[in-house]
């Protein structure tokens, strides 16, 4: 699959909100501010890697929205759209789950945004 299609994500705490998860393309970088501006925060930053596990008990690389700790709020990058199927993490490094962006959204409840630079 192309760099595009497959998402990476990543443990986001807002100062406002508490943490989420941004799905973004494995090439793209996110934007904090559009990220803080969809989830209703102020500021938003990328939590400490020390604090990945124990928020959501996957090791990094291997983080996933599925099945975490907590049923964080999820914010899917809007270009997921652009393919009738993505892959996101399956909870281990270099396992990965092949899905519809819709499924997807569907099985983590999330909301769909505008969060990676351009």
């Amino acid at each position: 699959m192309t760099p595009e299609q497959v998402f990476k994500t990543l443990v986001v705490r807002g100062d406002t909100t508490g943490i989420c998860f941004a799905v973004v393309p494995g090439n793209a970088q996110l934007d904090l501010k559009a990220l803080a501006r969809i989830s209703g925060n102020r500021k938003v930053e990328t939590v400490a890697l020390k604090e990945v596990q124990p928020l959501t008990g996957y090791i990094r690389g291997g983080v996933t929205a599925l099945a975490s700790k907590k049923d964080y709020p999820v914010y899917l990058d809007k270009t997921a759209t652009l393919f009738e199927q993505i892959t996101v993490s399956g909870g281990m490094r270099g396992m990965l789950l092949l899905l519809s962006p819709s499924d997807y959204l569907r099985a983590v409840n999330g909301t769909l945004g505008a969060i990676v630079q351009n």
